[in-house]
């Protein structure tokens, strides 16, 4: 099994990497393979709203020059997927959400590409408006019908300078509980295949109250 990080943070050994970390080292120790792709400090446009991805479903966003095609394919390719964010005037960094935005869109327009993977966010804050950053990770988590871990309070670690998260113990152990929660939830996915019969998928209706 495996998973993939993606670090929203400009800084690519920030707190959101050490929280980030926190989790995959208890994936690993499960024996789960671990990626991080840092997202942060790359140039990626929001979504154009072509819609595309959605007419050709051949899994990928129409807007070229950059790597969200590449990472969306390794989010198929996983079994679990962790997106990791710092916090930005109470929100999501605005170049992870450029990504996010666009490759949710695509996989949920690709038959679900993202339906029952586990999926958890984790969020790295100076002081405040790390809850309603969560929350924003977790709506797209949701959306896509994956399982999401959890652990003893919300996925929120507190630091300034880079590496001092990791003097907040309370948020080192939520990382941990975390990490391991996922790990125990992604052995339940793969040993129920194929014993435990998968709800089909649901054709997304699409209710409009303005006609």
């Amino acid at each position: 099994m495996k998973v993939v990080a993606f670090n929203g943070s400009p800084n690519k050994e920030g707190n959101t990497y050490h929280a980030i970390k926190i989790v995959l080292d208890e994936l690993e120790k499960e024996g789960i393979n671990t990626e991080v792709i840092h997202v942060g400090n790359k140039s990626i446009r929001g979504c154009i709203a072509c819609n595309k991805c959605a007419k050709n479903r051949d899994e990928k966003c129409m807007y070229p020059g950059d790597e969200v095609n590449e990472w969306i394919q390794k989010m198929k390719e996983a079994d679990g997927i962790i997106i990791g964010s710092p916090v930005h005037y109470s929100s999501i960094g605005a170049t992870l959400k450029a990504f996010l935005d666009r490759a949710f869109y695509v996989t949920s327009n690709n038959n679900g590409m993202l339906r029952h993977k586990v999926g958890a966010a984790v969020v790295a804050v100076r002081r405040s408006g790390g809850v309603p950053t969560l929350d924003q990770l977790n709506h797209y988590i949701s959306y896509s019908e994956m399982l999401i871990p959890t652990s003893n309070y919300w996925n929120v670690i507190h630091g300034t300078r880079p590496g001092e998260a990791l003097q907040d113990e309370e948020g080192v152990q939520i990382m941990r509980v975390l990490g391991k929660n996922m790990a125990w939830l992604m052995k339940l996915v793969e040993n129920g295949k194929g014993s435990v019969k998968e709800p089909e998928r649901e054709r997304k209706m699409y209710t409009n109250f303005i006609r």
